[in-house]
């Protein structure tokens, strides 16, 4: 996929087959591994470190995790929410917007990798 990063507008309506079957895995797995994030991983590790939060809304839970040091900020985990929901929720006809799309999650994927990260180096046996 780095051959054809950034995505261009233009390059969108030629891409083969195969390069937008490699586009729609990526969006596929960027999306269900920020689901998974916050649906599971993130409330089990408020659980592994005993911190009461099981019945606390998810901007709580994002709080305490910004305070234990497993997010920068709130604005990191909000920048990858977005990005999801953009997949999720929008289908835009605009090539220009598409590509936008696709840039910003293939850019966001480093903040993703640190955020797991610093979910492998506090629990035993995790590996990012």
């Amino acid at each position: 996929m780095a051959a054809n990063f950034p995505v261009k507008a233009e390059a969108l309506a030629g891409m083969d087959d195969e390069t937008v079957q490699d586009w729609d895995q990526f969006i596929l797995r960027f999306t269900k591994l920020q689901d998974a994030m916050g649906g599971r991983l993130y409330p089990a590790l408020l659980d592994y470190l005993q911190e009461p939060y099981d019945n606390r809304p998810m901007l709580d839970k994002l709080n305490r995790l910004e305070q234990l040091g497993f997010l920068g900020s709130i604005d990191d985990w909000n920048t990858l929410r977005v990005i999801r929901n953009h997949f999720a929720h929008d289908y835009p006809e605009d090539d220009a917007v598409k590509a936008a799309f696709l840039n910003q999650a293939a850019a966001a994927v480093p903040l993703l990798e640190s955020l797991l990260k610093r979910v492998a180096a506090a629990v035993p046996g995790f590996e990012a």
